[in-house]
């Protein structure tokens, strides 16, 4: 298969980018390989991991008393371990390629986070790519470092919005858009409140709405990168030197896992090679309120338990009301529905005696000592989110959403590194897109092949 060079970030390169990813599923060794390849690497700086002197992970440690001196030492973590993981990735791509580094703009200090990491490693970083929200402020930071930026977006009405309020002051450094399929994407997606998301879209259609937006603002010349779902370019072949698209890149974000220079655990990229269709589920539950796509394992599964043993609630006895719930061991009094006190009854004979209120007037019922982590979980929250569902952090003035803490979420921060740091993909997160199982059924991997990030890349080029 012929693929052209095109430019990115400053450089012809090939059209082949490693999607970022999430806490320490990237890092400077998986980007510098990449980039080593003469395409881009992309390392998280998503609380990127510090490594010690023998290059293994340093755990993150708070010694804060309070939320937001937690998230002061959270933010100082970040910076220094992506100033490391950067010039790792410098120093291995032998000058060749472009380094990316992939952010968050949900995460906790994300405008601090960059221009810590940026002001510490000038000339070593080409580009910024982050989604997860609207970064209106990405092109302002970028071109304040000149660096390049490629905001990741689901649809063509994001990119017009992001460019009408912000991006047209800054063009010279947009370096190319990435459309994420919201459907198929590993991590966090994002669907809109008018998509189903039981209902995937054509991205074909999607994509081909995107390049009309980008020419009605003169940006023919910037390349669109396709992520979510990409695997054999065969498949894409229409895609490549088409005139309806336009420059045109690839990212992959799953296949990258599975690589020698790969910083995941040995037990993760054996569980990938194992995936069957329908193991990895697109749900709601991440604390940023954005749909994620994971696989389903016993973390998962305990999360959709927990939501299923849940009933609504009203702090007065009414007509629809009138059934007596008592919670805690004040015997605090709420009514729930008649209809669903049988239910109660039965969860706490199963061993789920404790209620927890949550922010929908629901309640929720889990054991003791499962609601004793979920509140420890909550009180030691180190602010890596914006604004956070599960332990109402906000990094605004308050320091609070304003909310209560939702009991049906988890600590995104807590599990994302405990994977990185245990290895256990059983009860932890474990992001990954939905074409995970192809590694189950692709010859490339054949009785447990794992290759290392140059045979990926020419594998690649070859369309398979």
């Amino acid at each position: 298969m012929m693929l052209n060079s095109i430019p990115i970030s400053g450089a012809e390169v090939l059209p082949l980018i490693e999607g970022g990813k999430g806490i320490g599923a990237t890092n400077g060794v998986s980007s510098g390989a990449w980039a080593a390849c003469g395409a881009v690497g992309t390392f998280s700086g998503v609380n990127a991991p510090i490594l010690d002197e023998e290059g293994g992970i340093k755990p993150w440690t708070y010694q804060g008393h309070t939320r937001k001196e937690r998230h002061k030492e959270l933010i100082e973590q970040a910076i220094l371990g992506g100033v490391q993981q950067a010039k790792i990735a410098y120093d291995l791509s032998c000058g060749k390629g472009r380094i990316h580094m992939n952010v968050l703009w949900e995460m906790g200090g994300v405008e601090s986070v960059l221009e810590g990491i940026l002001s510490g490693t000038k000339g070593l970083i080409h580009g910024v790519t982050c989604g997860a929200g609207m970064p209106y402020r990405l092109a302002e930071i970028a071109a304040r470092f000149k660096v390049f930026y490629l905001p990741i977006v689901s649809s063509a009405r994001a990119f017009r919005a992001l460019w009408n309020r912000a991006y047209s002051k800054m063009s010279d450094w947009l370096s190319a858009v990435v459309y994420e399929d919201p459907w198929k994407a590993g991590g966090h997606n994002g669907l809109s409140n008018q998509e189903n998301p039981l209902l995937p879209e054509d991205p074909y259609s999607r994509v081909v709405a995107l390049r009309a937006s980008m020419r009605d603002f003169s940006l023919d010349h910037i390349p669109i990168i396709m992520a979510g779902g990409v695997w054999h370019l065969k498949n894409l072949a229409h895609w490549i030197n088409n005139e309806e698209l336009g420059l045109i890149g690839f990212q992959f974000g799953t296949r990258p896992l599975l690589t020698q220079e790969s910083p995941i655990s040995e037990s993760w990229k054996k569980r990938l090679l194992n995936i069957l269709p329908g193991d990895i589920l697109l749900n709601r539950f991440s604390p940023t309120g954005f749909y994620s796509s994971a696989f389903r394992n016993s973390f998962l599964d305990a999360l959709i338990a927990r939501s299923s043993r849940q009933v609504a609630y009203s702090y007065i006895q009414n007509e629809e009301f009138f059934g007596i719930l008592e919670l805690g061991t004040r015997g605090r009094q709420l009514f729930v529905r008649e209809r669903d006190l049988g239910d109660i009854a039965h969860w706490k004979q199963q061993g789920f005696l404790t209620g927890m209120t949550t922010p929908s007037q629901t309640v929720i019922f889990t054991t003791p000592q499962e609601a004793a982590s979920i509140l420890k979980d909550q009180r030691e929250c180190k602010g890596c989110l914006s604004s956070c569902l599960f332990s109402n952090w906000s990094q605004g003035i308050t320091g609070s959403t304003g909310e209560k803490p939702d009991p049906r979420s988890f600590c995104i921060q807590k599990t994302l590194q405990d994977i990185i740091l245990t290895g256990d993909v059983e009860n932890n997160l474990m992001f990954a897109g939905h074409n995970a199982y192809k590694f189950r059924e692709d010859p490339f991997y054949k009785d447990g092949f794992i290759p290392t990030v140059s045979e990926l890349i020419e594998r690649i080029k070859t369309g398979e």
